[in-house]
């Protein structure tokens, strides 16, 4: 056991597959669990992202050891930290001003890179509570977080003959609306935009139910639950 841990710990051709292949798993399983929601950053970007952050530590320390660069071998890494953001920033999503999406998927991006580089760098004693962690707050906590907020009562959805139609008609209801989504119109006419409202309040829910039903503009109306 301890020849393994010496080999692991070590700079070798044994530890740098073990890394990348660590960074695999835990890369891919934390992007299964986002992916299984249907988020845009699933299995295989989580993947690239914390092998490819892994690799950038294993430069650093290859270039430090073996071709005896001056410097701190984490230097690259830390490109590393502020460049995901913008990788971060593309699953992020801001519907009408008031519904934004994806920020947890944003930053599980982030800290899978992080983990990549805590793999790379062989500090497996950070990996496996990180990994834990970040696995726990993706899957068990999202139970207490939907605890805390408003429940949904209402929902409709809501199909007009313009974007800007549906943005008037969101702004008239917008104080009973806890959220609001655009999604595609489902008369599929590609002028029409369509808007899903959720409603988390009996007195919102008679206010929004008699805004629709006596709007002109509204082209489809279907209560959805």
């Amino acid at each position: 056991m301890e020849r393994i841990l010496e080999i692991l710990n070590g700079f070798n051709c044994w530890s740098i597959a073990f890394r990348i292949l660590l960074a695999t798993l835990t890369g891919g399983l934390i992007g299964a669990e986002r992916g299984s929601h249907g988020r845009a950053a699933g299995l295989r970007t989580h993947i690239l992202v914390c092998v490819g952050a892994a690799i950038t530590t294993l430069t650093g320390i290859y270039a430090m050891n073996e071709l005896k660069s001056a410097g701190d071998p984490m230097r690259l890494g830390a490109q590393v930290i502020s460049g995901i953001g913008f990788l971060g920033a593309g699953t992020i999503m801001v519907r009408n001003h008031s519904h934004v999406s994806g920020l947890t998927t944003a930053a599980g991006l982030w800290a899978t890179a992080c983990m990549g580089l805590a793999i790379g760098a062989g500090f497996y004693e950070a990996v496996i509570p990180a990994f834990a962690l970040i696995m726990i707050t993706m899957t068990l906590l999202i139970r207490l977080e939907r605890a805390t907020k408003p429940r949904v009562r209402s929902s409709y959805y809501v199909e007009l003959s313009s974007l800007e139609s549906a943005r008037k008609l969101y702004e008239s209801v917008a104080e009973f609306v806890y959220e609001v989504d655009i999604v595609p119109a489902k008369s599929g006419l590609p002028e029409h935009a369509g808007l899903e409202l959720m409603v988390s309040s009996s007195e919102g829910n008679r206010r929004v139910r008699k805004k629709l039903e006596s709007s002109d503009e509204v082209a489809i109306f279907i209560p959805l639950s």
